[in-house]
């Protein structure tokens, strides 16, 4: 006799419902934010714009910072989704390629969706703070797992761990011990700061282009853009020693 498979619950008339009416106003502030940008984000309006009384969102969500949350989450979701359909289409391509489609879907998302783009790494709103290991952290995470990947792409964890990050001190190595995951290990303290500091210089450039302060390249940024990804890589690989020390010549 076969096993019966659990009945499948789905969600109540009152759950769909609900969930139909998040998403609307997640819709609604999403424009408010490119209209008028992230720090003119109003419940009031957005309420207005759905034909509600404040008091009706507030059964949705309870004060402007969970909607903050939400929002935040969701473009650093989409974000990912971007970088990794960016990855997804080179699939067939070498480790390098794939980083550089990963950088380029990065890009290409901050400059298309400026304003929420500024939501995640402009200028912080005034008196909020995202929760602590929350869906932003968790949805952050996600996307620093696929640039993780294709950096190390073909590394063992014993060559990671004898990369050359000159000196790290004591301090700093315990700090950065946990924040990595690789594979069924923790990505080692010296790959970490490697990631960080590759991770810093392909963000900035990205800032720097998506806040305008960029603007005189005029058309030649995607070219300034890939050529320095392509040196950010080699030199990251450059660090990673090809065997670990100890291991025994090739005869």
């Amino acid at each position: 006799m076969f096993a019966e498979e659990p009945a499948t619950v789905l969600p109540s008339l009152r759950q769909r419902r609900r969930a139909v009416a998040t998403r609307e106003i997640v819709d609604a502030a999403e424009r408010q934010i490119a209209r008028d940008g992230p720090h003119a984000l109003s419940l009031r309006a957005v309420a207005r714009d759905l034909g509600m009384t404040v008091q009706g969102l507030y059964h949705y969500f309870p004060n402007r910072d969970a909607l903050v949350t939400a929002l935040v989450a969701k473009a650093y979701d989409d974000l990912a989704d971007a970088v990794t359909a960016a990855v997804d289409a080179a699939a067939d391509e070498p480790a390098a390629r794939r980083f550089l489609a990963a950088t380029e879907g990065y890009r290409r998302w901050a400059v298309t969706h400026v304003e929420r783009f500024q939501l995640l790494y402009g200028a912080p709103l005034r008196h909020y703070e995202a929760p602590a290991e929350g869906p932003t952290t968790q949805a952050m995470r996600r996307m620093s797992m696929v640039f993780q990947r294709e950096v190390f792409d073909g590394f063992t964890t014993e060559q990671l761990a004898a990369a050359d990050t000159r000196a790290l001190s004591p301090a700093l190595q315990a700090h950065l011990e946990p924040l990595f995951p690789h594979g069924l290990e923790t990505l080692p303290p010296s790959a970490a700061a490697l990631l960080l500091g590759a991770w810093g210089h392909m963000h900035g450039m990205v800032v720097l282009e998506a806040f305008g302060h960029t603007s005189f390249i005029g058309e030649h940024q995607g070219e300034i853009f890939r050529m320095a990804m392509r040196d950010l890589l080699e030199d990251v690989h450059r660090r990673i020693p090809t065997q670990p020390p100890g291991t025994p010549a090739a005869p």
